[in-house]
């Protein structure tokens, strides 16, 4: 049995279209890249959280959510806990920066459209250079349970 999780993470693209990632090995998973963002605390709501977690991970304070991209459910192991995670995921738009401060064991990237679709490791959320270069009329895609 999986323990409930929500968590909540916003993609920052850059004014030509480069997407800011973090790469991280999980255990469980492998490598992945994903957007600044994490679990969402008590009595917080999905905009607030990404809003913290990307002040905690990049120092940036000017950025809000601009719109949901996608939600979506996966499995993992957090922390040595089998969860079950359900995301809100964000877009918004700022400037090509670099995180201040920097977090010397973090490795981040900005990654160009043609760069994060032949990425060759997976993203989370799945789909994310599809999703982010899609003509859509701005509704969020629910992606369900991914495996």
């Amino acid at each position: 049995m999986r323990t409930p999780r929500h968590a909540a993470r916003i993609v920052v693209l850059d004014p030509g279209g480069a997407v800011f990632l973090f790469r991280e090995d999980n255990v469980e998973v492998g490598i992945h890249w994903l957007p600044p963002g994490g679990g969402i605390d008590p009595g917080e709501t999905p905009e607030e959280c990404v809003r913290r977690e990307l002040r905690e991970e990049t120092g940036w304070t000017d950025l809000l959510p601009q719109r949901l991209l996608c939600t979506w459910e996966h499995d993992f192991t957090h922390e040595g806990v089998p969860v079950r995670q359900h995301e809100h995921i964000y877009v918004t738009t700022g400037p090509r920066r670099d995180p201040v401060p920097e977090d010397p064991g973090a490795h981040w990237r900005w990654l160009s459209p043609a760069a994060l679709a032949g990425l060759g490791e997976p993203s989370w959320p799945p789909r994310l250079a599809e999703l982010l270069g899609a003509e859509r009329s701005g509704e969020p895609v629910h992606l369900g349970l991914v495996v």
